[in-house]
């Protein structure tokens, strides 16, 4: 089997482990995915919120923020499992042409 053969299977197989990112903290009560946190949170768990954060928080809207559609906030594990695996994949799109964009224009030169 071809080596790119083995990144895609194996991309594949982390695409569909995604959703253990909304269901193990869930199953565990542990609130949000470690390193995820909004300024809020990081306010509840250090006691104030960095300088830099607190200036860059609002510079970057996720376009798929939870790694959901709006208004399935209050939806079925399912559902959002379902759209943790569609964000996963829109995300290895994007980094995919980013890098075909990079190369193309470095191999140029």
């Amino acid at each position: 089997m071809k080596i790119i053969t083995k990144f895609w299977i194996g991309l594949g197989v982390l695409v569909a482990l995604s959703p253990l990112g909304l269901l193990l903290p869930a199953h565990f009560k542990a609130g949000a995915a470690w390193g995820e946190w909004g300024a809020n949170e990081m306010r509840q768990l250090v006691g104030y919120i960095p300088q830099g954060l607190e200036k860059f928080s609002n510079f970057w809207s996720a376009p798929l923020p939870d790694y959901a559609f709006k208004g399935w906030e209050g939806k079925p594990l399912l559902n959002l499992s379902l759209a943790y695996v569609f964000s996963a994949i829109v995300g290895i799109l994007l980094c995919f042409v980013v890098a075909i964009i990079l190369g193309k224009f470095l191999s140029k030169k």
